[in-house]
This record gives structure tokens, C-alpha cells and sequence, in this order.
């Protein structure tokens, strides 16, 4: 008989990021020191996110360590967090335990800077904050921040009296310091927040800033060893993560590959700000839900605290309204991925699992609708709040080459914010591989499924994976093309969507010509209009009429842009999204 002990075997990735795919949406709180200042210091409000108050007031160490002298959040309350939670749908949480400012919002016996042990209050919230989410079936999950360190020697961006405001801007310690910050500070912590509070879902690392990629990897398998069955996110650095982090508030143009996750703010800060009142309303929070899960991305959103431990007014009232849609649709969101079509609608978007897709309408279409290329039989649709019956036919349109699936909708839309009709499919879901027209006469053509011609030599342009825009396109020897399909001959109107360099104006003047067959248009990008797509709230975007162009016939195309000139006094080039073509009868 052996005598060996037999080894449990490890998670794969597939395994450890199970939950995470069937959650989709989940709370992010961000609540530390900074929630006492609120986002104002010395009468002055300062400007930017209000967790960033410590560096952007460039508010000296002992100054700011006063603030744990009076923080006390009282009405602090786990259970009522947890409840809300869960009321909105979110099915995961995660919560700054130690956020740039380095003070820890939890119980560490290597960092005497923690709220047990520096604060009146005296409590440890993330041991209650555990016990709340066990109970109410929420993966417990924490934010640590393992590069930036303002406060802790050998933290990226730490502040020193001799240079009180060169190292706001930068590392300028030796990078042995940062080792000896990573071994004395960091892992500590870590170690910590794995062994005190039970199981835990994720780490949510941010801000890589000095970090290698063997300390990347370094802090990703600490994580493995004291609980392998915990994610860490993309942001520990080197994208040796489990899984992808977006930018902040990003949102792809289109469906990704991978699993990725989105952080949003329910305003425009993360931390608590007095002065920030620009709530999102019910249906944008719903649109960016519906839109990230279309396109397999988490939706991760943020509440801010305030000093007494409570969450906002509005973000509450938000919570539960989001709540009320999820309670219905639920079955929309959670465990499906992203839609089978990899280019967005203008009526609304589809999540799909085996068997079934969900038709999520932002404007409901009050009676005759048709969506081209789904090449599955389907069964039966049905609404899924009131689980009424739809009507349904199914054609080939020969001319065209397209397939059509005809339904016809209730005048009433039965949700004020999004209505979904829910299609039982014959099989896994099957589409045209080429964008085609849809409901409302649209064409969608975004740079990401554009064939990309670039020179053998020279600046060659690329698709940026996350953004989905063209970038280093700076000579017109690059140029794009895309095959469509379209339902209907006809004028159409061209529209040109370019997107603004980070944190730089829009800059355009390029002249661009748009070939289709024998016919073609010329134009030049100026005067253009910001979009009012949700996701150029915070990553603008700029619509630009090319003019008209005519399509002779229904059926394939083929569509040529390319760069007659370019301004090369715009340093980020072409940024493009993508184009759009609109009937004289398009919404």
C-alpha cells in the first residue's frame, strides 16, 4: 500500500475564474482617510478624484496622518452595505484595504497606520464587512494598492520633507528601495488579508508604476500559494493576471477576447467628494451593464463612503432601481457572454447562452422588428418581464444574401429602461460573419473589424486591442477596408467616429476618401461634434460628416477608406472608431 500523501490538485485558470464569469456585476467601494477631507483642503475644492487628494493638494505626510485622528465612521454599518449590494444584483464586492495614501483599512499588526489602531474608531470593518458578505453569498474581495505608496518609504510616489514636491511627480528613490518596500510593506499585507478574513474572491491590484514583472509574478503567485483559488487582477502589472482590467470608465467599442473587467464611478469620483453631483442616471447604469456584459466585460461599480461610514443618498436610490431591472432580467446578465455579433446595434445590444440569446432594446421599436444574420432556427421569443409570447418569421432575402428574423413587438415597451426579449435558439448561436445592416438601416463599421493595409517599411498603422482605434496612422501609404452586407440600395449618409489622443484635444484636418465600387467621397474632418455615446463620457469621441454616398444594389460590398492627407500637426494621427452609414429613413 502507498504511503504517499496525495497532492490536492491546483486550480486552472478556468476554475478560478468560474464565479467571476457568472457574476458579471459587481460593487467596487473605495472608502479610506480621504473621505474626510472630502475632496476639499484648506477651504480650496481640488480638483480631480477624491482618493487623489493626499497627491493632487500635495497635502504633507503629518498633515495628512491628522485626518486618521478624527476618523470615525460610526454609522458604519456591514450589513446594510452588503444588503444593498445585493439588492442591485452585484454579486461580488471589492473595497479599498490599503488605497495610494497608504493607510490600511483593516487590521495589520506589520503597519501600525490602520484604522484599528490609528483611528477612534477602533474597529476592523473588513472582518465585519466578511462576515456580511458570507452570509448573504457575496465574494469578499480587496482593493490593494502594491506599487503607488505615498506615505510608506520606498512606495512609488512617496513624499519626503527634503523634496516636497519633486516626488509628487515621479520615483526618485533607488529601485533597492522599492524591493525593500515590496518584501516589508507590501507582502505583509497581503499575507494578511488572506489569512484574517476567510475565503477570498479576487486581489485587486492597481497602478503597476515601478513594479517588474518578476515582482508582478512574484505578488500573483503569493496570492496562488496562501489561497489558490483567488484571482488577481490584470493590474498587479505584465498582464500576468488572471484576467484584464480596462481603463477606468472604458468601454470597448466592441466585443473583446478574454475576460476583462471595467471599473466605473456612479459620479465622476471614486473616493467621497462634497462637491461631485453628477450622478449617473437609472438608464445610463443600465446601458453601461447591458453594453459590457454584450461585450463579455465585468461591470465593477463604485460607491464612495463618506467619513461617518455612509453610502450617498443617490447611490443608494440608483442601487435599488438597478436592482428592480436585474431582479427581472437577471437572467440577461448573469453566466452569459458576450453577443455573437462583434459590432454594437444602435437599438440596443444581445448577450447570449447555449441555446438562448437576449435581445436587450434601448429604444423599443413599437411593433415590426428585424435582426439580419442570425443563421440558428429559432424556437419561440418571448418578453422576458410578463414572459408574453412574440410572434416570430424567419426568411432568406436571396438578393441581399441575408438572413431575417422578423418579430413583432408589443407597442408598450415593458420595461421603462431596458426591455428584453429572450430567443430560444436551436443550437449555439450562429451570425454573418459581415457587418450587416439592421433594424432602422444603419451599417456599423468599426475600425476593429477593418482590414488594415500598411506599407512593408515605414510607420505602419495598428488596432489598439483595448480602444479598438486605429493608432500610428501618419501616412497615407495605411489604409482600411471592410466587406458589409445592406439590406437596401440607396443614398447614404457617411459619418466619420475619431477619438481624441488621452488627455489631448481633438485634432483633426485630415482629408479622407470613401470608396465603394466605381463611387466615391472626399472629405475633410473638421467641425466635428462630440458623440453621445455613454462611452465617450470619459474617453471622448468625435463625429465628422464625410457627405452622401450611394450603394447601387443590396448585398456585399466592399468599402475602401483612405488618407488623401493628413495633418501632421496632429500628433496622435488618425485616431479612428470606425464609420457609419445611414439611410435616409435611419434613427
Amino acid at each position: 500500500m502507498s504511503t504517499k500523501r496525495k497532492t490536492k490538485k491546483q486550480p486552472t485558470a478556468d476554475d478560478r475564474l468560474a464565479w467571476w464569469r457568472e457574476a458579471r456585476f459587481g460593487m467596487f467601494i473605495h472608502w479610506g482617510l480621504y473621505a474626510v477631507p472630502a475632496g476639499v483642503w484648506k477651504g480650496q475644492h481640488i480638483g480631480g478624484i477624491g482618493e487623489w487628494i493626499m497627491r493632487n493638494a500635495k497635502i504633507p505626510i503629518p498633515d495628512y496622518e491628522a485626518f486618521a485622528e478624527v476618523f470615525n465612521p460610526v454609522r458604519f454599518d456591514a450589513e446594510q452595505w452588503i444588503s444593498l449590494a445585493k439588492e442591485a444584483g452585484m454579486k461580488y464586492l471589492v473595497i479599498t484595504s490599503k488605497h495610494h495614501d497608504g493607510f490600511c483599512m483593516f487590521r495589520s499588526k506589520s503597519n501600525p497606520y490602520n484604522i484599528v489602531d490609528a483611528t477612534p474608531f477602533g474597529r476592523d470593518p473588513m472582518a465585519e464587512l466578511a462576515k456580511a458578505c458570507r452570509k448573504a453569498g457575496i465574494k469578499l474581495c480587496f482593493y490593494y494598492s502594491q506599487a503607488q505608496d505615498w506615505h510608506a518609504p520606498g512606495g512609488a510616489g512617496h513624499w519626503e520633507e527634503n523634496h516636497p514636491t519633486k516626488n509628487w511627480h515621479g520615483y526618485t528613490r533607488p529601485l533597492s528601495d522599492f524591493a525593500k518596500y515590496l518584501e516589508t510593506v507590501v507582502k505583509p499585507n497581503v499575507r494578511e488579508l488572506l489569512t484574517q478574513y476567510g475565503k477570498i474572491g479576487l486581489i485587486w491590484f492597481d497602478t503597476p508604476a515601478v513594479i517588474n514583472k518578476k515582482q508582478s509574478e512574484a505578488l500573483r503567485d503569493l496570492v496562488h500559494e496562501i489561497q489558490p483559488d483567488c484571482l488577481v487582477s490584470g493590474r498587479v502589472g505584465h498582464n500576468v493576471g488572471d484576467y484584464g482590467s480596462m481603463g477606468d470608465n472604458q468601454i470597448p467599442p466592441g466585443r473583446v477576447t478574454g475576460d476583462w473587467e471595467t471599473p466605473a464611478t456612479l459620479n465622476d469620483t471614486w473616493g467621497f467628494k462634497t462637491h461631485d453631483h453628477n450622478w449617473k442616471s437609472v438608464d445610463r447604469l443600465l446601458y453601461l451593464l447591458v453594453d459590457l456584459a454584450s461585450k463579455g466585460v465585468n461591470y465593477l461599480l463604485n460607491v464612495g463612503p463618506t467619513a461617518k461610514g455612509e453610502i450617498p443618498g443617490p447611490s443608494i436610490q440608483r442601487l435599488k432601481a438597478v436592482g428592480k431591472w436585474t431582479k427581472t432580467n437577471g437572467a440577461a446578465i448573469y453566466g452569459t457572454t458576450a453577443s455573437p455579433y462583434p459590432y454594437e446595434f444602435d437599438w440596443g445590444r444581445i448577450t447570449q447562452k447555449p441555446g438562448k440569446l437576449y435581445l436587450h432594446f434601448f429604444r423599443w421599436p413599437k411593433g415590426r422588428f428585424v435582426l439580419f444574420g442570425l443563421r440558428n432556427k429559432v424556437r419561440s421569443a418571448r418578453l422576458l418581464r410578463g414572459a408574453r409570447a412574440v410572434p416570430l418569421a424567419q426568411t432568406r432575402d436571396t438578393q441581399a444574401g441575408m438572413v431575417r428574423l422578423e418579430m413583432t413587438l408589443p407597442k408598450k415597451r415593458p420595461d421603462r429602461h431596458v426591455s428584453v426579449v429572450e430567443l430560444d435558439i436551436a443550437g449555439n448561436a450562429r451570425v454573418d460573419a459581415l457587418p450587416s445592416q439592421q433594424d432602422g438601416g444603419r451599417i456599423t463599421l468599426p475600425a476593429f473589424l477593418a482590414r488594415c493595409h500598411v506599407p512593408k517599411t515605414g510607420r505602419q498603422m495598428v488596432i489598439d486591442p483595448r480602444s479598438g482605434t486605429t493608432t500610428n496612422w501618419h501616412n497615407k501609404q495605411n489604409w482600411l477596408s471592410w466587406e458589409f452586407r445592406a439590406a437596401t440600395p440607396g443614398t447614404y449618409r457617411v459619418q466619420v467616429v475619431t477619438a481624441a489622443a488621452r488627455r489631448q484635444p481633438w485634432q483633426g484636418g485630415h482629408k479622407l476618401r470613401v470608396t465603394v465600387g466605381r463611387r466615391s467621397r472626399t472629405g475633410v474632418l473638421k467641425a466635428p461634434r462630440p458623440s453621445d455615446s455613454p462611452r465617450a463620457q470619459y474617453h471622448p469621441e468625435y463625429v465628422s460628416e464625410l457627405g452622401r454616398i450611394r450603394l447601387d444594389r443590396a448585398g456585399k460590398h466592399r468599402l475602401t477608406l483612405k488618407a488623401e492627407s493628413i495633418n501632421n500637426t496632429a500628433r496622435a494621427g488618425i485616431r479612428l472608431v470606425g464609420l457609419e452609414l445611414f439611410t435616409a429613413r435611419s434613427r
